[in-house]
């Protein structure tokens, strides 16, 4: 992105975590901010957070599973706030359980806030982004997309891998159309996440190979990185650098790298 100034971002699950840190980073650069979440007391904490670093901003309950919300986002961005240069789809839930635990309503609902409101997201808000010249889109994913560690969250997991590959595929087709994408990819990151975690079954301790091979990032370190991204069209963004490692020694054996994650899951 060549310049912030008089642009306008709009942030899913902005209330809170990533999204909120990112809102605060943008509106330090002098972007003006429309955040969504379904914490109405958060929105309205967070808008003011922003007001008070001298940018426009407004708060809209929005439920990104619903693509009728994610319409009336975009109205409400677009009357108060002009135009929309930034779209940040980073709303998420967890859905937590063993492989035969978790029900297909959990699958589906996963899909439908982790991945498909980032379609709608990216299909609603697309005349706008290309109408600047030089738009942004940051999709989140995350390190259980890129790769399995963790039984537990397969359905995260899997929403999250669509992500990738949703993400990979828009750099591409909105590259010709002034549009840069963003795929960020969060290790360990102190938020609030766990509130939306929904367990089907009792759960053990959750993500130890994440804990002991990703060093825990803060939601403002993840915020910078993030509008650094923006301004550098950087594509694949984890918070993590190792995970290129990582991703290397699954890509050179395939098959040992999978026999090495059992065997490490194998000792509790």
């Amino acid at each position: 992105m060549k310049t912030f100034k008089d642009k306008v971002a709009v942030i899913t699950g902005g209330a809170s975590g990533m999204g909120r840190a990112t809102a605060l980073s943008l509106a330090r650069e002098g972007v003006s901010v429309a955040i969504a979440d379904l914490n109405e007391e958060r929105l309205a904490a967070t808008a003011g957070e922003l007001e008070a670093l001298g940018v426009r901003a407004i708060g809209v309950r929005c439920d990104v599973s619903r693509p009728e919300d994610i319409a009336e986002l975009r109205r409400q961005a677009l009357e108060r706030l002009g135009r929309v240069d930034i779209l940040m789809n980073n709303a998420g839930i967890l859905p937590l359980g063993r492989f035969e635990s978790t029900p297909l309503s959990e699958w589906e609902r996963a899909l439908r806030v982790n991945f498909l409101s980032a379609v709608v997201g990216v299909q609603t808000f697309l005349p706008d982004l290309e109408a600047t010249g030089d738009g942004h889109v940051v999709n989140t994913a995350s390190i259980a997309g890129a790769f399995a560690y963790e039984p537990a969250t397969l359905a995260y997991n899997t929403s999250k891998a669509a992500v990738i590959a949703l993400s990979e595929g828009l750099a591409l087709a909105l590259a010709p159309r002034g549009i840069g994408v963003t795929c960020l990819l969060p290790g360990p990151v102190a938020t609030n996440i766990m509130e939306q975690a929904r367990p089907s079954g009792p759960i053990a301790q959750l993500a130890t190979y994440a804990s002991a091979n990703f060093e825990m990032r803060t939601a403002e370190k993840v915020g910078e990185m993030v509008v650094e991204a923006i301004r550098t069209n950087r594509f694949f963004l984890p918070t993590n650098e190792n995970l290129n490692d990582i991703l290397q020694q699954r890509a050179v054996d395939p098959d040992g790298f999978v026999a090495e994650m059992k065997a490490y899951l194998a000792q509790g």
